[in-house]
């Protein structure tokens, strides 16, 4: 039996800014479930939600106060169990966003913390240590947060006095859970069953690589091994998700587990793919390589290369929540994507981007494995780059300095219709959305594009069909084939071409070859610069 989950087209949901029903500028849950048949008809296989929890949304949801209840702005623990039963009967699975790394400071865990006595139990849950220098006035080690800045701040005691220091790898919001304390595991543990129960079919992990740290929490040191950082991919991570998966294994259904795994490495990647582990990651080579055939190439080999040893499936994905939208990345001068330097304000042809994002959706597509598509990615939207400071939500901005402005751009809510409040994102009467939509957008909506023919959605909707009913039977291999300079060629069994023109110059298609799906018009028999076309051979 070949699982779901080998070759799912995966549709990633940011609640916050997918639909909003009850008109308060937010998206909800119940907005989600008015677009179900939106969904079902885009042809994607499951649905993957990031945070839907209690949370004080220092982190857009990432910072979670209670795992086992839903956030008010998005609803209710029976809406969730609603949506979930409703998705279900649409045919499309349902995964969670699990958050093990840490939790909210409001976290009921981390308030008792605050209010115990030093050396006390409740704060052995995380990470408490005391500061280094005379008085303790200097972190406990020189490990510096994700979002920027250093990733320890020390407390004050009730009585006044200074106390420990906590650690946080993302924001002071965010404390680090200490993995090695039972109390947690067993926490997670019962958090997996309290979903399962509810029908869930699978979760992505956040910060996969991150829960173990090194014994001692070292410091990293003025040159550090990107390979072999303190706190991440530490030995111990492997056996909390062997016992993971023991349970999810427990469950009838084909559950399914996939990990966000951010490591230098392929090797260090495939490691989480074990059979006795996780069942996939995202491939974010893919997502961070430049519109390059030789770079390109490299990557889908060396992902081949990387899972072929463990059995597990490759995945595609092009954009995602924290990351520049890539119709946007395509169009710079600088095609590449960083974490560390995102180049927010670099200048974007959108015109160019759009041809080659519509381009690599047919390669992500017809390439054997899973893929993931973000909210929008089906719609063309770029990034928006010009949203005022005084609008910007996220944590990386002022935690950088303002250095980095932060994800908010590839965070804005969805234009459904040219007229109604916000783009048909609210209903009429409603408050505006929570970010603003650029007014450009009215010619990106949905229902513009479901009646255009040419449009992306159309492409995208065209393309899942095609690949449920022509691929996904098909055995997860391929064949390159030389097409010349500056192309991607492979085929797939059973007659099946896919041919990405990454170049300036028109390529000619095989005489004997039918033209099945192409990503924008041919110049006769010839695929154009920056497009790509499925064919039948």
């Amino acid at each position: 039996m070949t699982h779901w989950w080998r070759h799912a087209a995966i549709y990633q949901i940011y609640v916050r800014s997918f639909a909003d029903r009850d008109g308060d500028g937010e998206g909800d849950l119940a907005g989600v479930r008015d677009r179900l048949p939106y969904l079902r008809e885009l042809g994607v296989d499951a649905l993957w939600f990031t945070p839907w929890y209690t949370s004080p949304m220092a982190d857009g949801g990432y910072d979670v106060a209670d795992y086992r209840d839903i956030d008010p702005r998005f609803g209710s623990l029976a809406q969730a169990e609603q949506l979930i039963n409703e998705a279900h009967r649409h045919g499309l699975r349902v995964l969670v966003d699990l958050v093990p790394n840490h939790c909210s400071d409001q976290h009921p865990w981390f308030q008792q913390a605050l209010a115990s006595p030093p050396g006390s139990p409740e704060r052995e849950r995380f990470w408490f240590l005391p500061g280094r220098g005379e008085s303790g006035e200097l972190p406990p080690n020189d490990w510096q947060s994700y979002f920027g800045g250093d990733a320890w701040t020390r407390i004050t005691e009730a009585d006044g006095t200074p106390g420990p220091w906590y650690l946080h790898m993302f924001t002071p919001q965010q404390p680090d859970l200490n993995w090695e304390h039972p109390g947690v595991r067993a926490e997670f543990e019962d958090i997996l069953h309290f979903w399962l129960r509810r029908g869930v079919d699978g979760f992505r992990i956040d910060v996969a690589h991150g829960l173990a740290k090194k014994p001692g929490l070292p410091d990293v040191g003025p040159h550090p091994d990107v390979s072999d950082l303190p706190y991440q991919d530490c030995e111990g991570v492997h056996e909390i998700y062997r016992d993971w998966r023991k349970i999810l294994d427990s469950y009838e259904g084909s559950r399914t587990f996939v990990g966000e795994v951010w490591l230098p490495t392929a090797e260090q990647s495939a490691r989480y793919l074990r059979p006795d582990e996780l069942h996939s990651a995202f491939n974010f080579e893919l997502l961070c390589c430049p519109w390059d055939a030789t770079a390109l190439r490299t990557v889908v080999d060396d992902t081949f290369a990387g899972h072929l040893p463990v059995g597990a499936p490759p995945t595609w994905v092009l954009s995602n929540h924290d990351t520049i939208r890539h119709v946007t990345r395509y169009g710079r001068a600088d095609t590449s994507f960083d974490m560390g330097d995102k180049r927010l304000l670099d200048p974007s042809d959108l015109t160019l981007g759009r041809r080659r994002a519509r381009a690599a959706a047919l390669l992500t597509l017809a390439l054997p494995g899973g893929v993931y598509i973000y909210q929008g990615d089906e719609l063309g939207l770029p990034e928006v780059q010009d949203l005022p400071d005084v609008l910007l939500q996220d944590p990386t901005f002022v935690r950088s300095g303002g250095r980095d402005r932060g994800r908010d751009g590839c965070r804005i809510p969805l234009p459904w219709s040219a007229s109604g409040t916000s783009l048909g994102f609210s209903p009429d009467g409603a408050a505006e959305a929570w970010l603003p939509q650029p007014a450009d957008w009215s010619s990106l909506t949905v229902e513009s594009q479901l009646a255009d023919p040419d449009s992306f959605l159309t492409l995208y909707r065209t393309a899942l069909a095609l690949r449920a009913e022509r691929l996904v039977p098909l055995p997860e291999t391929l064949t390159w084939v030389d097409a010349g300079r500056d192309t991607l060629c492979f085929d797939r069994p059973g007659g099946f071409r896919c041919l990405v023109n990454l170049g300036t110059q028109p390529v000619t298609l095989p005489a004997d070859a039918t033209v099945v799906l192409a990503s924008g018009p041919l110049e006769g028999r010839a695929l154009p610069a920056d497009s790509a076309v499925w064919l039948h051979l």
